[in-house]
């Protein structure tokens, strides 16, 4: 036994194993698997071209040795992005902890109420700082944020001005350059028409629906906008506002002086910079656009017994119910990192967070008068953390840089320094000393601050924040920890058991693949510092994507996309691009199968196109008939094909070059939905199938944890022709030749979580990656020769293979009165996290081992079906009280004195013997969907309630 190959580690059946399950499958070995699952003319003739593998030890001395090219300057760059002081405790318990990390989405309620519970208090801190009824559990970073919110407010425009075509939308010349770059990319499309200008001399008598204000502005100037926003809402445009988190604290929020959408990052609350992300951005609106507002909201419900229990609300506006009128794409949040800044909240409290803010304001009004007794002069007139200083750039550079630090140089005489959390006074000193070596005069030394009082009494705060019982209770580390491990307790993670979802690749993620997240040489970079500072990164972020452009068969890829659903969007804008270089502007149809993911039809329509669904065939294939003929009705405006590989019904298409050739021959481009990759590495590629660009979703294929809900990342790979209109960014270079504008506001998107994949790729090296294919397929059939005659599989391939998942028809069941929840909440107390639920059929289950799972918990998830089959069978339509109905069941149901139901407390908690071992509880019991989403609530109860629950 190698114990030095990551791939032991990684991949779940042992040797001994092997043997065993091949028999059960029937086959004399993998190869043989193989054969009769993947159509043979699209497996790879050679193995990938990758490095060899390298140890655990060997990866982590390569990640130091790289991190040592990283210079750590003291950034003041700003623009969006601070550096924060991460909480040990947060850290520890939280960012390093696989029972956080390794979560997935809380579709399940019931085995997800810690998280639920934790973004809960993350939607409460963001609605009482921004003054706002309503925010989301998180979004991908500010400037996708602020998009959301411009299209948000397109699709509530009223009814006369959807009947007038008013599309104007004002962005003050204030914004972040980033989130400009967005708004364009995302407005082309919608034939949103964009002004930029100065929001002083806006002409209100246009004809405009809405506007974004960016508070404090990028030159850190802090305007008062309550006469812009009343005069906008007399001329009934609606009015978002980028607003900076801390500054919040400090300043009157927007909701005070009426805005309508407010939108943010949340990065400066505890999270490392890391290159640019991954970092929540927060959402917050009105109450009257809860059917509208983008991304996830947790509300507050009532579970069977009638206690209070969280879930996610009004899922039906969801890209997953509503396909092509979503609200929007999104499908991956940021929620490890919405969970981390809601900590730091519950941690710091008001008055820490009132503490940290008037530090950073007074040291920016004290660097501000030191500075200007140097005879400098000092721009900005009111202002929280940024100062603008009028002098010679490119002299102030040269000195800044010999003493590691890094200003923004918005002109060649203008030096914008925004402080933050972690700057002390010493680092103050050194930043006078750099403009007193500029001015050839001594430095005046700083000894303590001032006191704030630059912030006028018309802009300061006055409202109370953060009242709540949970932001101020847990203020000492003890505390903190023990309510983080309460929360904890609360879900199912894969540090407990597998989560066998279909389409979601919930594997292994090592532990060696996410150490270098701890080590600030790869935490404190800032997204736009020079590259000659970050050339450790430069050579992660090179080296990854020549390994997925080696892994896709592409030419080129840009990890700039920081979710999946961004990286379809991405993708096709970038066929759009290239349509539009020639000249086929009018190609504008994209052609989907009725079995795709609800995100493809969603970014079809963001990308300004037009969806026309295709059919599937009885045995759950793309009618290729089908196909062909409307490929050829509309071949003169044919731009994309969106298709998943293998099919999303687990099934490796064998018409899959054919359906490719039709559209290619009708003018089209294909992208391929890269969900499914686990079941191609190694074996296949989207080059092979005739695929012209994929993205990949690096938190499935490519081991990036789930985190509860994101972070995700999805770069996209492209064939020759689409290189040059790969993504680019304002500030640092980046894309092909004729870039299109940004996707996501950081030039490489999440780079920090970028590492993980980089070393699942690097430890596994060209063999690894493609036993750890093979693998995930025999596990899947493993599973499905295991059930068979129990459960009926809905689709196979042409031998009877299923590929890395299948999918389970549970429809027969309701004969006996069980529904396909009954058997996901009766799994939670076999100690499982459900599969794939309802999709993409109605009333099935998709299941998804992945290779990591070994075959010991291959069987007792298998043992734990083959026990509910029974209790199906003695299930009846006549009466609901049983154990499938009833579950999941809860330790208050099993030691209460009472117990009414006709089967015994050992068959409610205990069916089988292995649950005894390692029991998971669930906190509450089934939970009401529509009673929450009747009475909306999404915030943390009032400190009254509390207070008069305890009288």
């Amino acid at each position: 036994m190698k114990t030095d190959s990551f791939k032991l580690r990684h991949i779940g059946p042992s040797t001994r194993d092997l043997s065993s399950m091949l028999n059960t499958i029937k086959v004399d070995s993998i190869e043989q698997l193989i054969y009769e699952t993947i159509p043979d003319d699209i497996l790879l003739k050679q193995p990938l071209n990758l490095d060899s593998a390298m140890s655990e030890q060997e990866y982590s001395a390569h990640m130091q040795s790289l991190s040592s090219k990283n210079k750590v300057f003291k950034s003041y760059i700003g623009l969006g992005y601070h550096e924060a002081c991460l909480p040990a405790v947060i850290q520890r318990n939280i960012l390093e902890n696989p029972g956080w990390y390794t979560a997935y989405t809380p579709y399940q309620a019931e085995i997800a109420q810690g998280r639920l519970e934790a973004l809960l208090n993350y939607q409460t801190m963001i609605c009482d700082l921004t003054g706002m009824e309503l925010a989301n559990a998180s979004l991908l970073d500010e400037s996708t944020a602020a998009a959301e919110a411009m299209t948000m407010l397109f699709s509530v425009r009223s009814r006369d001005q959807k009947k007038n075509n008013v599309n104007k939308f004002f962005v003050s010349e204030e914004i972040l350059p980033q989130t400009l770059s967005l708004l364009k990319t995302r407005a082309i499309p919608l034939d949103i028409e964009l002004i930029i200008g100065d929001h002083q001399e806006f002409d209100f008598s246009e004809q405009f629906y809405g506007a974004i204000l960016q508070y404090p502005g990028k030159s850190g100037e802090v305007y008062d906008y309550a006469d812009f926003v009343e005069k906008a809402h007399l001329s009934n445009i609606k009015v978002a506002v980028a607003a900076d988190i801390l500054s919040l604290v400090s300043l009157k929020s927007p909701g005070s002086f009426d805005a309508d959408v407010v939108v943010g990052t949340t990065q400066r609350f505890g999270i490392p910079l890391g290159y640019g992300g991954p970092h929540a951005a927060y959402f917050a609106t009105r109450e009257a656009y809860k059917r509208n507002i983008p991304g996830r909201i947790i509300g507050v419900t009532q579970d069977t017994n009638g206690n209070r229990a969280l879930r996610m609300a009004l899922q039906t506006r969801e890209q997953h119910i509503k396909r092509d009128k979503a609200t929007s794409n999104i499908c991956t949040a940021q929620v490890l990192l919405a969970v981390m800044a809601g900590m730091y909240g519950v941690y710091h409290g008001p008055e820490g967070l009132q503490y940290i803010a008037n530090k950073v304001n007074a040291s920016a009004v004290t660097l501000s008068k030191t500075i200007e007794a140097l005879e400098f002069k000092q721009l900005n007139s009111v202002f929280f953390d940024t100062i603008r200083i009028q002098a010679d750039a490119k002299k102030v550079k040269e000195v800044a840089e010999k003493h590691d630090v890094n200003f923004f140089y918005p002109d060649s005489n203008t030096i914008s320094i925004s402080l933050n959390e972690a700057t002390t006074i010493e680092d103050l000193n050194t930043i006078v000393s750099i403009f007193a070596t500029v001015a050839q005069k001594d430095s005046t030394q700083i000894k303590e601050l001032e006191e704030s009082n630059i912030i006028s009494s018309s802009l300061k705060r006055t409202t109370a924040f953060l009242s709540n019982d949970v932001f101020n209770t847990y203020h000492s580390e003890t505390e903190l920890m023990r309510y983080i491990k309460k929360l904890e307790r609360k879900d199912l993670s894969l540090n407990h058991s597998m989560i066998p979802l279909g389409s979601c690749t919930m594997k292994l993620n090592a532990a060696s693949e996410m150490l270098p997240l701890s080590d600030p040489q790869w935490g404190n970079i800032h997204p736009f510092a020079p590259i000659n500072q970050a050339q450790g990164y430069q050579e992660v972020l090179k080296k990854l994507e020549d390994q997925l452009t080696e892994i896709t068969g592409f030419a080129a890829t840009s990890l700039q996309p920081n979710s999946g659903a961004q990286g379809e969007f991405a993708g096709l804008m970038v066929i759009r691009a290239y349509h539009e270089s020639r000249n086929d502007h009018h190609r504008n149809i994209c052609l989907i199968p009725s079995s795709a993911h609800g995100t493809n039809p969603a970014s079809a329509v963001m990308a300004g196109m037009k969806v026309v669904v295709t059919k599937a065939t009885e045995e759950g294939n793309i009618d290729v008939d089908d196909l062909r003929e409307k490929a050829l009705k509309y071949k003169d405006n044919l731009s994309a094909l969106m298709v998943t590989y293998p099919s999303t019904h687990g099934v490796y298409e064998s018409a899959i070059k054919e359906i490719t050739k039709i559209i290619h021959d009708n003018g089209g481009q294909v992208y391929m939905d890269g969900a499914n990759m686990n079941a191609q590495v190694g074996l296949t590629n989207p080059g092979v199938i005739g695929a012209d660009v994929c993205h990949l979703n690096l938190h499935k294929t490519f081991a990036i944890p789930h985190g509860g809900g994101g972070p995700g990342v999805g770069p996209i790979c492209v064939a020759p022709q689409l290189v040059p209109f790969l993504p680019g960014n304002p500030v640092i270079e980046t894309g092909g030749d004729n870039a299109i504008t940004a996707i996501s506001a950081a030039p490489w998107g999440s780079a920090l979580a970028c590492l993980i994949s980089y070393g699942y790729i690097t430890m596994l090296g060209a063999k690894g990656l493609k036993e750890s294919t093979e693998y995930a397929i025999l596990n899947a059939n493993y599973i499905k020769e295991r059930l068979d005659g129990h459960y009926s599989v809905l689709y196979v391939g042409e031998r009877g293979r299923a590929a890395h998942e299948m999918i389970i028809d549970c429809r027969p069941f309701k004969a006996n009165g069980i529904e396909v929840t009954d058997i996901a909440k009766r799994l939670m107390d076999y100690g499982f996290h459900a599969p794939t639920v309802s999709f993409p059929v109605a009333g099935t289950i998709m299941i998804e081992p992945t290779e990591s799972e070994s075959k010991a918990e291959l069987d007792r998830f298998c043992d734990a079906l083959l026990s509910i089959r029974q209790e199906i069978a003695s299930a009846s339509s006549e009466n609901p009280n049983n154990v499938m109905k009833n579950a999941p069941h809860t330790l208050a149901m099993l030691t209460t004195d009472n117990w009414e139901f006709p089967y015994t407390r050992e068959q409610a908690a205990y069916p089988l013997e292995y649950i005894a071992e390692n029991k998971f509880w669930p906190s509450v019991r089934r939970v009401d969907d529509a009673y929450g989403d009747r009475n909306l609530i999404c915030t943390c109860a009032p400190i009254e309630e509390y207070m008069e629950a305890e009288v």
